[in-house]
């Protein structure tokens, strides 16, 4: 089965919440179901057609483990986007599949070549999308606004807006719809995990969907740096400027990671939970309130990790997923 494009951008943006310091989880919300990462497996729970809750796990090696220079801040989240989007791709595949009650033995891995291809194209549209069409539209008034930081004000508003109609217009979709609301249930679980609850449906029930360290809030940050970043360029040939919004994406990623992965380890903070308020606020489009049966989803991958791996270890360097 192929996944449908929308399933996969989401991904690059809704990666799913990073528990910190006591809860080295993350994770992301799949068809009828949610992934879990931790720091050395990831796990897997769909609800089967036959209301069942398969349940999976696979082990992790980080590539920053392998190779410790992979580990430096900017380039570390660029790594961590990356790994944190190859699994994802797993992960909807088995789901979509498992989700529709197709038997596990009969459906083929993805292989290097066809997570390739799926990365690719989803990449080449999300960065179409949100950055290279943000610029061709603002563009279109570069006589009105001139080619000062004004243009690159309006240009990141405009990026805003494409990605706000577009989460609005595929909100709409029934399928899409119950990813947000698996979204909101692995918020949720996690949020538990972090306060030290029992992992059953009534405690994790009690928490919002909202969550700090989610890719919501990380999309903000990416909007707002890619102002400063593509500032700089300035107005170079038309081609030179088409040509940056392509590959300084991955710069852009790696400082607005490095800003996100900060906020986490200073949540407490009243300034640092002020700045992060709008993407908090943008929550409300990428997360929904789940049912008992998909907070159920959610808590059998969570444990699932929790079996495999300690959770009162400290935090290792350079692994965190971001949501």
């Amino acid at each position: 089965m192929m996944l449908r494009l929308p399933h996969i951008v989401m991904a690059l943006f809704v990666q799913a919440a990073l528990g910190a310091r006591r809860a080295q989880v993350g994770g992301q919300a799949v068809i009828e179901g949610v992934m879990m990462r931790g720091v050395d497996y990831w796990s897997l729970a769909v609800r089967r057609p036959d209301e069942s809750i398969g349940v999976h796990d696979y082990p992790l090696v980080s590539w920053m483990k392998r190779y410790p220079v992979l580990k430096t801040p900017v380039i570390r989240g660029v790594v961590a986007l990356v790994e944190s989007l190859v699994i994802g791709i797993k992960a909807l595949t088995q789901s979509a599949n498992e989700s529709m009650g197709m038997p596990e033995e009969e459906v083929a891995p993805l292989g290097k070549k066809e997570i390739g291809i799926t990365l690719t194209i989803a990449l080449v549209f999300a960065v179409g999308l949100f950055f290279v069409a943000p610029l061709l539209l603002t563009g279109l008034a570069r006589d009105w606004l001139g080619t000062g930081f004004g243009f690159w004000i309006v240009e990141g508003f405009v990026r805003v807006g494409i990605f706000l109609a577009y989460i609005i217009v595929i909100s709409q979709f029934r399928d899409l719809r119950r990813v947000f609301e698996y979204h909101g249930a692995e918020h949720m679980s996690i949020h538990a995990l972090e306060h030290g609850e029992e992992l059953v449906p009534e405690n994790v029930e009690k928490y919002k969907t909202l969550h700090l360290r989610c890719g919501t809030s990380f999309l903000l940050i990416v909007m707002v740096v890619s102002i400063f970043v593509f500032a700089i360029v300035k107005w170079p040939a038309w081609y030179w400027l088409i040509l940056s919004r392509i590959v300084l994406v991955p710069l852009i990623a790696g400082i607005s990671y490095e800003i996100i992965r900060f906020a986490g380890r200073h949540e407490a903070n009243p300034v640092v939970r002020v700045i992060m308020a709008p993407g908090l606020a943008l929550q409300w489009l990428t997360t929904k309130q789940p049912d008992r049966g998909q907070v159920e989803v959610a808590i059998a991958a969570l444990d699932r990790i929790i079996d495999l791996e300690p959770q009162d270890r400290p935090p290792v360097k350079g692994v965190e997923v971001m949501a």
